[in-house]
């Protein structure tokens, strides 16, 4: 299995599987189409190619396929930073919130995460001291 990036509908297939976790064919398809948009067909065909490229799994339960994803949206921004802002995580966020009107509350939830990340390498590091 080659590893490859989702195509545009692959990526609304795997976008549904990271919400549902793991699905059907018809789970997918009624997650992804709730008006019909796309033919049951076509997503089954979908996740049949996603699966030879290594994007999602299959279990079988009886003679149904469950399917989960083994690409995720961790994989998508990684490459999509590296691709686009050559790794400057800082000029991703920086392009974000130009892109969009942040809220106050957006804001104070940006400043909680990146705390949380500091207090997170910082105890990173303490570990790795303590080992060294």
């Amino acid at each position: 299995m080659s590893e490859t990036d989702p195509s545009p509908r692959e990526l609304d297939v795997l976008k549904a599987l990271w919400e549902i976790g793991s699905g059907t064919v018809r789970e997918v398809h009624r997650k992804m189409c709730p008006d019909d948009e796309l033919a049951f067909n076509t997503v089954q065909t979908l996740l049949r190619i996603m699966e030879e490229k290594g994007l999602v799994r299959h279990s079988a339960n009886g003679r149904v396929f469950v399917y989960e994803p083994t690409y995720s949206r961790d994989r998508v921004t990684s490459r999509m930073l590296h691709k686009v802002f050559d790794g400057a995580i800082d000029q991703a966020v920086l392009s974000l919130l130009q892109a969009k009107d942040v809220s106050e509350a957006e804001l104070r939830g940006l400043e909680r995460l990146i705390a949380s990340a500091r207090k997170r390498k910082a105890s990173e590091g303490d570990s790795t001291n303590k080992e060294g």
